[in-house]
Order: C-alpha cells, then structure tokens, then sequence
C-alpha cells in the first residue's frame, strides 16, 4: 500500500504529519437543534440540520490564502474578463419541493475493498510519452465535444490563476529527477505546450489533444490539467472559500452524517478526524453556502472526494464550482434536469442498444434504476477509481456529455449477459457488477480499452441536440395536451357545477310540486265534503220547506172549515 501523499503542491507531494494542527476551523454550532431519529446508517437522506464539526487537521489553508493574495494584480485584474470568477449564487425564495425532485438514489456504504487501494495523485500510470500528432485520417469523436468546450470557457479562465497552474507545473518539470514514479514517463513537452495555452492548443489541434486526454492525461499532472481545461484555477474565489469555510451552514448535520460514508476504505477519508474528511466536509459545506438553491445533494461527496484525491481542497472548491455552473452540473440537482438526462440516455439506449431496450421495456427496468447514481456522482459511487479518473478526464474536456458514452458503453459490453436476466437480478448487476466486464484475473481493470469503447461509440453533439430536441418537443406536446386536459377539466367542473346547480333548482321545484299538489288534493278533498255537506243541506232545506208547505196547507183547510162553519151559522 502507498503512503498517503496529500497534493499541497503539483510540484511536491509531502507527507503530511499527522500532529500539524491549524487554528482557522471555526467553531461552528447547529442554526437548528431538533432531536436526532434514529437512522439506518446505510441511507444518506437529505437532512439539511446543522451540527458542528469536530475539530480536524488542515494544512492548506494559510498557504493558499498567502499564495493566491499575492498573485493578484492591478494588471490582472484589468485583464481578466468579468465572466472569469464566479460569484456565489443569490439566496432564491426556497423551493419547497427542491429536495424531492432530485431523483432518489441509495447511496449507502461501499463496502467494495477496490477502493482502498487507489493512492492519493501518485503511482504509476500508462505512458502518455506517445507521439499525439500521428493520427492519420482518423477522427476521434470526442474532438468536437473537446473544441466546443474549449471555445465555450476561453473568456472564462483567471490570468492569475493560469499564471499559478503553469508555475506549478514548471516546478513539477524542474524537479523531475526527485519525482516519484507518477512523473515518469510523462512527455514534458507536450503537456507543457497543452498548458502554456490550452484553448489555442485545443482550437487547433483537437484531435490530437483528445487522443492524449483519450490514452489518459498522467496522474502526476491530472489536478493541473483538469483546473486548466476548466479554467477553474482562481485566486478570488479561493479566497471566498477561506471565508465561507469559517462560517456556519445549514447543512453541516447532513454533511456530517454522510462523511462517513464517502469512500470509507480508502485510506484518505478513512479517518474520522483525518484531513481528508476535514477537506470533504469544508468544501460541501462551502458550496452550500456559495450555491444555496442547491445547497447540499445527495452525489456532491462522491465527485467532491475524486476532486480532493487530485489537488488542494481550495482548488477542488474552485473546480467544483466551474462543474456546477460552466458544465451545467448543477443541472442534475434541480428539477427538471435530471428527467432530461434520463431521458436521453433511454433515446440513446433505443438508438444503439434496441435488443436491450425491449429487453428493459419487458422487464419492467427503467433507466432511472442503475444510471442515476452514475449521473449524480459521475460514476464515483460505485467504479473503481482508476476508471472514474479517467471518466472525469473526458468530462472536463468534453463536458457532462461524455457520461452518455461511458453509460451506454457498459451496456453495450454487457448486453448478451442482460439479456438472459430478469428484473431482479438485472437492477441488482446493473448497480453492482456492470463494470466488472473490464475487470482482469489479477482484480486490476482495464480502463484503457474501457475509454477507447466509450469513444468509438461516435455520441456527436449533433444526435444529442436532436434527441433534446425530440424531448423538448415532447414535452411542449405533453405540456399543451395536460393545459389541454386541465382547460377541459375545468369547464367539465364548470357544467358539473350548473348541472348540480339546476338539479338543485329542480328538487327544489319538485318539492314546491309536491306541496302544490298536496295542497291541491287537500282542497279537492274539502271541496267534496262541502258538496256533500251541501247536499245534505239541501235536502235538509227541502224537508223543510215540504213541511212548512204541509203546514200551510192544513193551517189554510182550517181557515176555510172555519169561515164555512161561520157561513152555516
């Protein structure tokens, strides 16, 4: 096993001793004391409470904040453009559902012992001494993702910052002799030339600088080489790290909880006080505070602790800034992005790989199942190093897309053995053992074909702005079929709403009726009671007057006996 070296310069890679203390670390205390549930520690969640850290061991800090105060001039800054240092990103109105939208991901431990064994930017690497101008009629399809990056961050880069990365590398050149086997081998002159002027260099030899950066830019060199493609070296936004680092963020519990899980067998993080989780907790809980909207994901240990194995925690701060924002990194943390880079990928899957596609389909896999941890962590979480390595070599020069080709290459190299599993067992290879297909006897990988697979694979960014194209086009139709549906939806509640207003309105009527009626019957009923009390009057009436005419009659016989018997008298 290497001793860990920890790259407090390109040109010296000292051991650190393990007694050198620092008293910048601040004192930081929770914003939120909540009470702690208990956790399965094979989980990272999104918890965004604070805790304070224990305090840990840095050896950087005060020679870079030294470093890079010197190296800033009126000069300079006249010359650097306004775009070349980031600024921290506004405090936008929280979105409540930020968190939720990111694609879940089981980002447990990783009890894999692959890992302990990738040393810290040391070690031998496969030669890149080869002649990089001999290419022939050939093509490499990483050269048009290579030069449109170039050109996209020529205006971006820090005079001051270009300054330092070629003194470091002219220190590493000059020291040669005293390097450790990681710098043997490497061709001095051509990666000089690359980093005198790597945009000229890219614009104008493309192929040649992709066919270099595709054989594997030399361990000894990949910091430096990777801050020069981003052009992420910058004395400010250093300086702004030195400052956020002593501040207190909101996600520091979180941040805590999960630095144990980052790469835990490997020997740089394995400590729990060492001063590779001091680095990894500094930087995510700086860019918590630099980027709030995103804060901290589920993802960011994983790319953050690759970028620490290469270089200073306040370079890989600066490098992890121009991922998120230049290369659009950020993207993948937000809502929307994440479904797009899934669903180019399953475009991809069915464009290359259509056997597997139905197979998948059949299935019941998605592609969200197995790649979004590839997407979010850059393929860090699981892989073996030297592949991850060689996978960010392609990404800082080419950008986010060449995860697309590396995604789609392990398909393709697995795909007969896909093709005999079911869901269960294929969700599980996919996580876990995809990548062993590039795996030798001696339990070593071999990245070199791996790459060159990935590359041979043609992914232009023509196709791919076609396949957003279709997405984007897709989702427009989605979106007005569901305005559509919705409009539809809520003239439906509208006429629901009048109908059960005038159903309503008619049992209402209805009961009126139904009284109307009731009233109506009762009047009937009294009305027949009258006639009948009518008719009994009537006749009543006429007994009556036939004994009153009974009565007259025999009074008007008694009058006339009477005035008879008057007469006889």
């Amino acid at each position: 096993m290497t001793d860990i070296q920890v790259p407090t310069s390109f040109a010296e890679l000292a051991k650190v001793p393990d007694t050198e203390a620092r008293d910048t670390k601040p004192d930081s205390t929770s914003s939120k004391d909540e009470p702690e549930a208990e956790e399965d520690e094979s989980d990272i969640t999104l918890e965004t409470l604070s805790l304070t850290p224990k305090p840990t061991t840095r050896n950087s800090t005060l020679r870079s904040e030294s470093t890079s105060t010197s190296l800033v001039t009126p000069l300079g800054d006249l010359l650097t453009p306004s775009a070349a240092t980031p600024r921290p990103v506004e405090a936008e109105k929280p979105d409540e559902h930020l968190r939720d939208s990111t694609i879940e991901v089981d980002l447990g431990d990783i009890d894999e012992s692959r890992f302990s064994t990738v040393a810290l930017n040391i070690g031998s690497r496969r030669s890149s001494a080869a002649s990089y101008s001999d290419f022939g009629d050939r093509r490499s399809s990483t050269a048009s993702f290579l030069l449109a990056k170039a050109q996209d961050i020529q205006f971006r880069h820090s005079l001051d910052g270009h300054r330092e990365l070629q003194d470091e590398f002219e220190k590493a050149h000059a020291n040669e002799d005293d390097a450790d086997a990681a710098t043997r081998g490497v061709d001095w002159e051509f990666w000089g030339t690359v980093m005198t002027d790597y945009q000229a260099y890219a614009t104008e030899n493309p192929e040649a600088l992709a066919r270099a950066i595709e054989n594997g830019i030399p361990h000894a060199l990949r910091g430096m080489v990777w801050q020069m493609m981003a052009a992420s070296k910058d004395p400010e936004t250093e300086r702004q790290y030195l400052k956020m680092i002593k501040e207190t963020s909101p996600h520091e519990k979180a941040i805590t909880r999960d630095l144990g899980r980052t790469f835990p067998h490997h020997t740089f993080f394995t400590a729990a006080e060492g001063l590779g989780q001091e680095n990894l907790f500094n930087v995510l809980k700086a860019y918590s505070l630099y980027d709030p909207q995103v804060g901290y994901c589920q993802g960011l240990p994983f790319v953050v602790a690759i970028l620490l194995l290469n270089m200073p925690d306040e370079e890989a701060f600066c490098l992890l800034v121009r991922l998120m924002h230049s290369y659009d990194l950020r993207g993948h943390f937000l809502p929307e992005m994440p479904r797009l880079q899934l669903r180019l990928f399953e475009r991809l899957i069915e464009e290359y790989l259509p056997v597997l596609h139905v197979h998948f389909l059949r299935q019941g896999v998605k592609s969200s199942m197995f790649s979004s941890q590839w997407f979010l962590t850059l393929f860090s979480y699981r892989f073996p190093h030297d592949m991850v390595f060689r996978i960010f070599d392609n990404i800082l020069a080419t950008g986010v897309e060449a995860l697309f080709g590396f995604s789609l290459v392990m398909l393709q190299k697995n795909e007969e053995k896909l093709l005999t599993m079911k869901f269960d067992e294929m969700v599980v290879y996919l996580n876990n053992k995809i990548f062993d297909t590039y795996r030798r006897e001696d339990g070593t990988y071999d990245v070199d074909p791996f790459v060159q697979d990935a590359v041979n694979l043609r992914i232009t960014p023509l196709m791919l702005d076609g396949f957003a194209a279709e997405h984007r086009e897709a989702v427009r139709i989605k979106e007005a079929h569901t305005l559509e549906v919705d409009a539809l939806r809520n003239s439906n509640r509208n006429l629901s709403a009048q109908v059960q207003n005038m159903e309503a309105s008619l049992q209402q009527l209805n009961a009126e009726n139904r009284e109307t009626l009731n009233q109506l019957v009762a009047a009937r009923i009294r009305n027949e009671e009258l006639e009948v009390e009518l008719v009994r009057y009537k006749l009543l009436y006429a007994e009556a007057m036939h004994k009153s005419e009974d009565a007259m009659s025999s009074h008007r016989i008694s009058l006339l006996s009477s005035k008879r018997g008057s007469s006889a008298s």
